[in-house]
């Protein structure tokens, strides 16, 4: 499963410590999982109090000791699949428990990417139920790094970017363009593409705009951070076919008939997590606007409190 390091204009865990929470990820996904497999194919040996415990021993007794050291009262703890108590038992196949596995790890992706130890972003509800986030977050290893329509902040300005995804080997910025069924996409180097269908011909604005924008923003910060990555643009359609004459200039475009090449080809990268690549998303968030209100079991501790975010580092 993809990582989620930016949802729109949201506090991150990513962007407080770049280097740590990816691999941090990886790690608590392999021992929940490990953990609810084993569950799975040996109930009679676990029961579930044994089961629905914290992500580890030792966060739950560190938060335990911040909270009568620190903050006097309670504070969250979560696991990656907290909510599979709510279960009434767990479904019959291994498809279906990976399924529901994946369902509960994308609320811990959400709450990670809109939350940090002491503040947190007010979710849009829509992005609970967006089928692309999910798409892109479950059907993609946990080494992509996937930043959702960030919004940069250049100059003071905000810029609202299309989907960036950040692989061990490059950056990709995707434009999906998705419509009815029966339409057909006629792309072109002018401002609008037409489209056809059955119903109406009409215009859309061209998705190499936005790519662009996009593009221009990445690479000023990699030139400013002195960082070299590749940058790749991708216009996708799962839903229709695009007619084109000649593919836009260091533009990949793919449509309902290549998508499936091209997924699998995202799926097959086996390849661990980079330096480098860390580095990109660490300068990208950097530059990326963020929304927060401090958590209100953190508001009578002083804003500037260093050796409370060390001991909270595991949280």
């Amino acid at each position: 499963m993809a990582q989620l390091i930016k949802l729109q204009d949201y506090i991150t865990r990513y962007e407080w410590d770049t280097f740590r929470y990816p691999t941090q990820y990886i790690r608590l996904k392999k021992e929940n999982w490990d953990r609810l497999y084993e569950k799975w194919s040996q109930p009679e040996e676990k029961s579930s109090e044994q089961f629905i415990q914290d992500q580890e021993q030792e966060s739950g007794g560190l938060l335990s000791k911040l909270k009568d050291k620190l903050l006097k009262r309670s504070v969250y703890s979560e696991t990656i699949i907290e909510s599979v108590e709510e279960e009434n038992e767990l479904p019959s196949t291994e498809k279906e428990l990976k399924q529901q596995f994946l369902d509960h790890l994308l609320n811990f992706q959400l709450k990670w990417a809109t939350s940090t130890v002491n503040h947190q972003s007010i979710i849009d509800k829509k992005y609970k139920d967006d089928p692309l986030l999910k798409y892109l977050l479950q059907r993609f290893p946990d080494t992509y790094l996937l930043m959702y329509h960030p919004v940069f902040t250049i100059k003071q300005a905000p810029i609202e970017a299309d989907i960036i995804f950040i692989s061990p080997i490059e950056i990709e910025i995707i434009h999906f363009v998705e419509l009815e069924e029966s339409a057909v996409l006629m792309a072109g180097e002018e401002r609008t593409w037409h489209v056809e269908s059955p119903d109406e011909n009409r215009k859309i604005l061209n998705p190499l705009i936005s790519l662009k924008r996009t593009e221009k923003v990445i690479r000023s910060i990699l030139s400013v951070k002195e960082l070299s990555f590749p940058v790749k643009k991708t216009i996708i359609s799962r839903t229709n076919p695009i007619m084109f004459s000649s593919e836009p200039y260091q533009t990949r475009i793919v449509d309902k008939m290549s998508f499936d090449s091209w997924f699998l080809g995202k799926r097959q990268l086996n390849s661990p997590l980079k330096n480098d690549q860390i580095k990109v998303a660490e300068a990208l968030l950097g530059y990326c606007q963020s929304i927060s209100i401090r958590r209100p079991e953190w508001e009578d501790v002083p804003e500037e409190s260093p050796h409370i975010t060390e001991e909270m580092e595991e949280y």
